[in-house]
């Protein structure tokens, strides 16, 4: 699909960690792409929040459009743009001593649009850990644990990792799963939360 992306079949936001399908051949791209239109490939990505999404389980319908303001940012839009569907569950959420409240998030996509959950967890009221375009901008704190936040501050992206892939092998027609360990960053910091 062109010689300055040979084989990308799909993308992930910057600065997120995880897992790419790459085809081999025109004939596999073209059938990943079916795929990925279609909607029958499944994606899981784990994400840690700032707060608590509520209800804990859920689904987000929504509009994504260009932000009006910044051509470079999405948004939720009422009237236009293009639907975007995220399924989510909380995994857990942290609760500890001099660190705000923290929820690990499991999400599954049904479209993939751009900055598609970073959008949706922002339309929940919240966003992810590390985000420095939907995020928080100026994290202050009265007490804070010094472990959490020296990780917090060296942290290079959102902790947004996309986990799980699944799709249909596109010459053996056999159904296949991979999935990818969280990055250091995100480990080391869900070590301390635990």
């Amino acid at each position: 699909n062109g010689s300055s992306r040979p084989g990308i079949v799909h993308r992930i936001d910057k600065q997120t960690s995880g897992l790419l399908v790459i085809a081999k051949n025109n004939l596999a791209h073209s059938n990943l792409g079916v795929q990925f239109n279609n909607h029958t490939i499944k994606r899981t990505y784990q994400c840690l929040i700032w707060g608590v999404l509520r209800p804990l389980k859920g689904r987000i319908e929504t509009l994504i459009t260009r932000n009006k303001k910044n051509r470079q940012l999405m948004s939720v839009s009422e009237v236009s743009g293009k639907k975007a569907v995220t399924n989510y569950d909380t995994i857990k959420v942290f609760n500890v001593k001099n660190v705000p409240k923290i929820s690990l998030v499991k999400c599954n996509l049904e479209t993939g649009r751009t900055h598609q959950i970073r959008v949706h967890i922002k339309y929940k009221g919240s966003s992810i850990l590390g985000d420095k375009k939907y995020g928080k901008k100026n994290l202050k704190f009265r007490k804070i644990n010094n472990s959490f936040f020296e990780i917090l501050s060296k942290l290079d992206g959102q902790l947004l990792h996309a986990q799980t892939l699944e799709f249909t092998h596109p010459t053996k027609r056999k159904w296949m799963k991979f999935s990818s360990k969280l990055p250091n960053d995100f480990k080391k910091l869900l070590d301390l939360l635990n």
